[in-house]
């Protein structure tokens, strides 16, 4: 089946990066973050977010492991799943979305797929699970 809708960012928090470092000529960030999603997709996740990004030319890779706790159609309770891009400024590349397995509880126990995240011109962020 496949389940859609969109989210917000409702929180974005940095994070000290565990030492020690090493510099690169991409820096490497850590945050956590929450999220809101409305559609097939309802409910909320946090997520644990780290990236080497550019900010002047939007070049960068970033990996994410989210916990959602909503509904997908009818279907309520939690799960993991993981997504990761590489971004040069204009588009999205090498990317992977995957539903962590055994990582479901409620109606979504034994939940598998993967999906994805797209995001418009106007700025609304889409996603989209292909899971059964």
């Amino acid at each position: 089946m496949r389940a859609s809708g969109t989210f917000i960012v409702a929180d974005f928090t940095p994070s000290p990066v565990p030492s020690p470092t090493i510099e690169t000529a991409t820096p490497v960030g850590l945050a956590t973050m929450g999220k809101q999603f409305e559609g097939e997709v309802t409910g909320r996740a946090t997520t644990l977010f780290t990236a080497a990004f550019d900010q002047s030319t939007g070049t960068g890779t970033y990996v994410a492991m989210e916990s959602f706790e909503g509904s997908l159609h009818d279907r309520s309770g939690t799960f993991n799943f993981a997504h990761s891009a590489t971004t040069t400024g204009e588009d999205r590349q090498h990317e992977l979305f995957v539903i962590v397995p055994g990582s479901g509880t409620g109606d979504l126990a034994g939940i598998t797929g993967s999906g994805g995240i797209a995001v418009d011109p106007d700025g609304t962020h889409r996603i989209w699970f292909d899971y059964t």
